[in-house]
């Protein structure tokens, strides 16, 4: 497993495996692909926002967007592991080897009806070093009520 941050050299691996990531969650936010066939972007990179990829034996497997809120607060925006790579451990050992790369606060959010996602940051926060978390119903200005978990990473 390789994590590697997005670069202007390896973006168009990133915008493809984004492309995946919004249609596999389209049922649930109502966004359909433009005349393109291509879904317009939720979260842009740059700034104060990086995006990473998961490499596995030389394939791309996964990506994650993570926003810079302040200095030591971190909110993971969007969170991707191709279907194939699942069931085994990789997306917790991603999100795992993220959060030990940036110690501080950190919140994750889930639309409604995303309830196998919630499953499976509720899995992860709790087995990283036995993290304690708060869970919470909260109103999001664009996603409207979600599920949303806080936590602090040492």
């Amino acid at each position: 497993m390789k994590i590697t941050p997005v670069s202007e050299t390896n973006s168009p691996i990133y915008h493809n495996l984004v492309q995946c990531y919004e249609a596999e969650f389209s049922s649930l936010t109502g966004k359909k692909p433009n005349g393109s066939g291509l879904f317009e972007l939720d979260t842009h990179l740059g700034d104060d926002t990086l995006g990473f990829l998961l490499i596995i034996d030389n394939a791309p497997a996964g990506i994650a967007a993570i926003h810079f809120k302040e200095p030591h607060a971190y909110e993971v925006c969007e969170f991707y592991v191709v279907p194939y790579f699942r069931k085994n451990g990789i997306g917790m050992e991603f999100a795992h080897a993220i959060w030990e790369s940036y110690p501080g606060d950190w919140e994750i959010k889930q639309i409604r009806g995303a309830e196998y996602a919630t499953a499976f940051w509720r899995k992860t926060i709790n087995s990283f070093n036995e993290t304690e978390f708060t869970e919470e119903s909260y109103d999001d200005p664009y996603w409207g009520s979600v599920t949303r978990q806080k936590f602090t990473i040492n």
